[in-house]
């Protein structure tokens, strides 16, 4: 490129750090994703279905990519195929369970701290949490 010879050779050398550090930027080189497992409870007992979502806390500083995985009888793994680890920190966990054939609870969500590693966490979601729920909530869509 000749437009570079009228730098001096240090920034020549660098010319590549702009678009790197735009490229780690945009997709959040740094972040290194981490695996959670664990179980999923409901009035005592393992929900049969459902979805899990670990999304960071932007208001608490925490910022990248949402971690999730399936619920499937009670047990969670974001390794597990149709998963994503997480980048740990203070992040806000969302879970959805069903039957099978309709919903057990609203959308229930609760704040916490994961470490920046691999670990095990499980979660029992409040009879309260199916108050919000309609009688009938009718067939899953």
């Amino acid at each position: 490129m000749p437009w570079l010879e009228l730098f001096p050779e240090h920034l020549r050398a660098a010319r590549w750090l702009l678009p790197t550090l735009a490229c780690c930027l945009a997709l959040g080189c740094g972040s290194k994703l981490h695996h959670v497992s664990g179980t999923v409870t409901f009035k005592g007992k393992p929900v049969p279905q459902g979805k899990i979502y670990f999304s960071p806390d932007g208001s608490k500083g925490n910022k990248g990519a949402a971690g999730f995985a399936d619920i499937k009888d009670g047990a969670y793994d974001t390794k597990a195929k149709g998963g994503q680890g997480t980048i740990g920190g203070p992040v806000i966990v969302t879970i959805q369970g069903s039957d099978g054939s309709k919903a057990l609870f609203v959308e229930y969500k609760t704040p916490v701290d994961l470490p920046k590693e691999g670990t095990t966490k499980d979660f029992d979601v409040p009879e309260s949490a199916a108050k919000g729920l309609p009688k009938d909530p009718g067939p899953l869509p």
